[in-house]
């Protein structure tokens, strides 16, 4: 029986061949979900040999994405992509300068 360790020291991050953080969430979710769909399917009537493709192939593109995006962007880059795309590119002020110039406090009679 194999041994495969998991975690390489306190304070590093949890790796597993390969994978690192949440990629590793990514890969067993996505797992998963492939393995809950084909359930489904099959429990529907839908034909063993259609589940069992639709099984591997799907497997097969979590595996083979989850790998690309721990390549391409490694420990943290997923995350800091995603916060970039939450960032505006420019902020836009369609106010008037003459409005910006003016004193926004207003006295009220009491």
């Amino acid at each position: 029986m194999s041994t495969y360790s998991i975690n390489k020291g306190i304070g590093r991050t949890v790796e597993f061949r390969g994978l690192k953080a949440q990629y590793l969430f990514i890969f067993a979710g996505g797992l998963l979900g492939t393995l809950i769909l084909v359930m489904v399917l099959y429990m529907a009537g839908v034909s063993s040999y259609i589940c069992l493709f639709l099984g591997a192939a799907g497997a097969s593109v979590i595996v083979w994405q989850t790998f690309a995006l721990n390549n391409k962007y490694g420990e943290h880059g997923l995350m800091k992509a995603g916060a970039g795309k939450r960032h505006p590119r420019y902020i836009i002020s369609r106010r008037a300068v003459r409005c910006l110039l003016k004193s926004s406090t207003k006295t009220s009679a009491i």
